[in-house]
């Protein structure tokens, strides 16, 4: 399909990019000089292509890749703890073959599910900044438009949820109400699009605080799976 080949061509360009010479110096310096665990790993040390099916479903977008996570091992949350909670939930509802994501050549694939970021190289504190995630955010929207049959998005934490709705918007989606606000479970369905579910980010500060525990994160992707099977075959008519 036209699309599909448009989407390889995007995630290349997305791996080749250089345009915040922050991001850069950082992925390539976390790469060079890694951690002790992880000493004798080859770095990945780019920006993250998106991962699975563009066809898909479901879309997770989730805040940038981790330094020692995804900047190493090149694939979206693969190789941290928020990659273990993440890959446990969809294997649970059916959106993945497995429940752990260790490394890019482990035979783990996702059905109906596609993964993405706001950002696509590891920042600094795990914090990128506003220029970076303005300048990230027309790759999420090039993504949005080529991803017809996207049924179901789950934004994992505020920054995510804000990216998408941008991004949705720059891709010619109806903007949101003025009373749409980031909450866990919180739902908005634009006419003609994909329903977007809220959810906190997998994150240790937030399941070591208790702030997201299992059942809540396993609710999140119970709402897609439901979503999902519930939605029409088509119907993103933007």
């Amino acid at each position: 399909m036209r699309s599909e080949a448009e989407f390889r061509v995007l995630q290349q360009e997305i791996v080749d990019c250089r345009r915040c010479p922050r991001l850069v110096q950082w992925r390539e310096r976390v790469a060079r000089e890694k951690v002790r665990r992880y000493n004798d790993a080859e770095y990945w040390g780019r920006p993250l292509p998106a991962f699975g099916d563009p066809g898909a479903a479901l879309l997770v977008v989730g805040l940038a890749p981790a330094a020692h996570g995804g900047n190493r091992t090149g694939r979206m949350f693969t190789g941290d703890r928020s990659g273990d909670w993440l890959y446990e939930a969809l294997h649970r509802f059916g959106f993945a073959t497995r429940p752990t994501s260790v490394a890019r050549d482990d035979g783990l694939a996702l059905r109906g599910c596609l993964i993405t970021a706001a950002v696509r190289c590891a920042p600094p504190g795990n914090k990128p900044a506003p220029e970076e995630l303005d300048t990230c955010r027309r790759y999420l929207a090039r993504e949005l438009a080529l991803a017809e049959n996207t049924r179901v998005v789950v934004a994992l934490g505020q920054i995510a949820f804000r990216a998408f709705l941008k991004a949705w918007r720059e891709a010619g989606g109806a903007p949101p109400g003025r009373g749409l606000r980031f909450r866990h479970l919180a739902e908005w369905r634009p006419p003609g699009g994909p329903v977007l579910v809220a959810s906190y980010h997998p994150s240790q500060q937030n399941t070591q605080t208790g702030r997201l525990t299992r059942p809540m994160f396993h609710a999140v992707f119970r709402r897609a799976r439901k979503l999902v099977d519930a939605a029409p075959t088509h119907f993103n008519d933007r």
